[in-house]
């Protein structure tokens, strides 16, 4: 172990290494739990970290102690710095120290077994079955011993027992045998889990050694870690950006994937956030530093993924207590069934192999395994599709709602004004009319303003230079275009210009056509000799997301029962909202104490309920339901502290793929449940009456094991090509800003002018 001063009474977090088997784990976590003055430890097998807090001040001398504790467990521990993980590069799998270890060990067994067997050599056999046990079975007995002086009984003690014992009965290449194939298991074991700790910790390498920093119009080459905020770093074409920073010069294409699991580049300009880790594109850019490196995203999610990946799930707790009676009771029938056969039967040798072989077939490892490795692989699977998961009791919750209740604005819909509709009411053409408006509102910050400038731009229109600008309180704007005096504003602004009472009829009726779903309307018109002609009215609207409708109808296919909507817009706006959508119940005019009794109302009637929001002004409705999950929230540090689960992206199709991992997930960890205990019965049964033998029971266990994590390991493939092109589609639609519709902008003159 390498120790470095600590003067810190915060938890500690140590790298374990060594660790093969989630037995093995929770023996380190009692031996280093004793320690007198160790507060609290707990230990994950799934991301290989030891967590201690002290019970006061630690200091160097606390942190040798805590390493030798674990040394004498028979692993090893380094002390994360600053919640970095030191633990070196993994090595090849030829290279890998056990495994160095037990293949020598196969091959000298095999000599001895020929020479035992082949060449009737016994004597040398017994000595190299002798040295095989001794060399490869020495990590295990020490790790044993450990183990009985914390009072447990591990499966490393468990074995240690069986392989004496055989070799008390004299059968050493058995003995042997038990050894070879349980350190080989083991290792293979160990190598697959420390692939997928490591997946997680990799994305940390995502972020480059080296920035270009601007400091006095001069680029300078600097350490990463050395930037602060408010530092300028010149991003150049292909770079990874080094930290979180607010684009304030140029523009380009961001490959996020690393972040938020989107396949499309996103486009950027200044005033856009961009996160450590991603890609540039085509484009530079001189970013400003928003958060260090070790306050980055990318650190705060592989730090959360991590800690999710510690919590311990429902189904594992379970599991663990079960092992906790299972163990000790098979080694007190183990005793029994020797004692019994040699007093009852006067067989003493067969009944006490029998017991071994019990002893053997009894380890829980591959049921103590068979949660976590399923919840750490979900885990990463969801991380790399832009979904954060807050815990296995997170991942296995979702699974399992019969309700999901929708925040409208941001997650249902986008959460911005946009144009949706252009009606000329004197035959002036669509388009003319959106350009008129856009030059009027060039100067204002208005967010209709804003929307009317955008759909003007998207849609490559020439918007004219405006003069002699006016803003008008309340109403609107006029501004001079050539010629013409643009009057752009509501119904009040054209009343009080002298619009005549037909015009002003024709703009209501416009209007509350419009307002039966929800929309705002513009009226756009023209000042003539004191007289006002009125050229069309722009309906303006929060637009519902691409695919939503389709989404919440894959909800109800995997099994939610209901779909809620939860808003504090006007009723009219959210009825609208839900029938484009296709909810099954809508509460509106809701202030955020309102929302949390909504959620109450709706687990009483259906049951298990999760909420989606925003993250932050629907806190309190997140942590009322039984599973929050905050959308669209990457670099927000509130929202990702407050939720159970978040959509890293706008994406609410990842809603529908976290469903379907949930329940994929819930499906392996019941497969791996029943294979090891079916597995661990028939070996029983059969062991009991003489059908296995010691090297066959260790063969069962470990290929149990191993079989339940290769199941396991499965969740932690990438999404289906499908689900991928569904979201990439998605995605489309949204930069589009169409809503799905794409010839609606392609003839955007022919679709939205209506005759008045």
């Amino acid at each position: 172990m390498s120790s470095v001063p600590a003067t810190s009474s915060k938890p500690l977090v140590f790298d374990v290494s060594g660790m093969d088997c989630g037995d093995c784990a929770r023996s380190v976590e009692r031996i280093v739990g004793a320690l007198p003055d160790v507060g609290t430890a707990a230990v994950s097998f799934a991301t290989g970290t030891l967590t201690v807090e002290p019970k006061q001040t630690a200091d160097d001398g606390f942190v040798r102690a805590i390493g030798g504790a674990v040394e004498r467990a028979g692993y090893s521990a380094m002390l994360r710095v600053n919640g970095a993980s030191r633990v070196p590069e993994q090595v090849a799998w030829w290279k890998n120290r056990k495994l160095l270890h037990a293949i020598p060990s196969i091959l000298l067994w095999l000599v001895a077994f020929a020479l035992e067997h082949g060449f009737d050599q016994r004597p040398v056999a017994i000595a190299i079955f002798l040295a095989v046990i001794v060399v490869a079975g020495y990590p295990i007995a020490r790790a044993a011993w450990a183990a009985l002086r914390a009072r447990r009984l591990d499966m490393n003690t468990l074995m240690t027992i069986s392989v004496i014992g055989a070799a008390l009965l004299g059968e050493w290449s058995e003995g042997a045998l038990v050894v070879v194939l349980f350190t080989l298991g083991t290792t293979l074991q160990g190598m697959t889990f420390d692939h997928t700790r490591r997946a997680i910790r990799g994305l940390l390498d995502l972020s480059p050694d080296e920035a270009t920093v601007l400091r006095d119009g001069v680029e300078v080459v600097t350490a990463t870690s050395s930037l602060v905020v408010g530092d300028l770093v010149r991003i150049r074409p292909g770079d990874r950006i080094p930290a979180d920073g607010v684009v304030e010069s140029g523009y380009s294409a961001i490959n996020q994937s690393a972040i938020t699991g989107e396949s499309i580049p996103v486009q950027k300009e200044p005033g856009d956030d961009v996160f450590s880790g991603t890609v540039n594109g085509a484009g530079s850019l001189v970013v400003r530093v928003v958060r260090t490196s070790s306050e980055s995203t990318l650190s705060t999610i592989v730090r959360m993924v991590e800690e999710a990946q510690a919590r311990k799930a429902p189904s594992q707790l379970l599991v663990d207590r079960f092992a906790a009676i299972y163990t000790p009771a098979v080694v007190v029938l183990a005793a029994l069934i020797a004692l019994g056969g040699a007093l009852l039967l006067g067989d003493s040798e067969t009944w006490t192999y029998r017991a071994l072989v019990l002893l053997v077939v009894a380890c829980p490892c591959a049921l103590v395994i068979s949660t976590p490795v399923s919840i750490v692989s979900a885990i990463g699977a969801a991380t790399r599709s832009g979904v954060l998961v807050k815990g296995g009791a997170a991942l296995e919750t979702i699974g399992r709602v019969s309700a999901i209740a929708f925040d409208k604005t941001g997650t249902l819909t986008f959460g911005r004004p946009a144009v949706v509709d252009v009606v000329s009411l004197d035959g002036t053409p669509a388009p003319e009319i959106l350009a008129l408006a856009a030059a009027v509102e060039q100067q204002s910050e208005h967010p209709l303003a804003r929307a009317i400038i955008a759909r003007a731009l998207h849609d490559d229109l020439a918007v004219p230079p405006e003069q002699d600008f006016a803003s008008i309180t309340g109403q609107g704007a006029a501004a001079t275009i050539g010629d013409r005096r643009i009057l752009v504003g509501s119904d009040r602004l054209l009343r009080e210009s002298g619009a005549n009472a037909d015009a002003m009829a024709a703009i209501d009726a416009v209007a509350v056509e419009h307002a039966a779903h929800g929309r705002s309307t513009v009226v756009v018109a023209e000042q003539l000799d004191g007289a006002v002609q009125v050229l069309g009215v722009i309906a303006i609207a929060d637009r519902v997301r691409p695919g939503a409708a389709e989404v919440l109808e894959s909800l109800r296919r995997s099994g939610v029962k209901r779909l809620v909507m939860l808003t504090g817009d006007r009723d009219i706006v959210a009825q609208s909202i839900g029938r484009e959508t296709g909810v099954d119940e809508i509460h509106a005019d809701l202030l955020p104490q309102d929302k949390t009794a909504a959620i109450a109302a709706v687990q009483e009637k259906w049951g298990r309920v999760a909420m989606i929001g925003d993250g932050v002004n629907d806190a309190p409705a997140l942590a009322a339901a039984d599973a929050g999950i905050a959308m669209g929230i990457a670099g927000a540090d509130a929202a990702l502290e407050s939720a159970d689960l978040a959509l890293m992206n706008d994406d609410l199709g990842a809603l529908e793929r976290l469903l379907q991992l949930s329940q994929q997930t819930l499906s392996v960890i019941r497969q791996n449940v029943v294979l090891s205990m079916v597995t661990k019965a028939l070996a029983l049964v059969l062991g009991a009456f003489g059908f296995v033998t010691l090297w066959v029971a260790v063969l069962i266990d470990v290929g149990t094991s191993l079989l339940v994590t290769m199941n396991g390991m499965r969740l932690a493939k990438d999404m289906p090509q499908a689900i991928r092109e569904q979201a990439m589609a998605a995605h489309e639609d949204e930069a589009c800003g169409c809503g799905g519709d794409h010839e609606h902008h392609h003839d955007h003159g022919q679709d939205h002018v209506h005759a008045a």
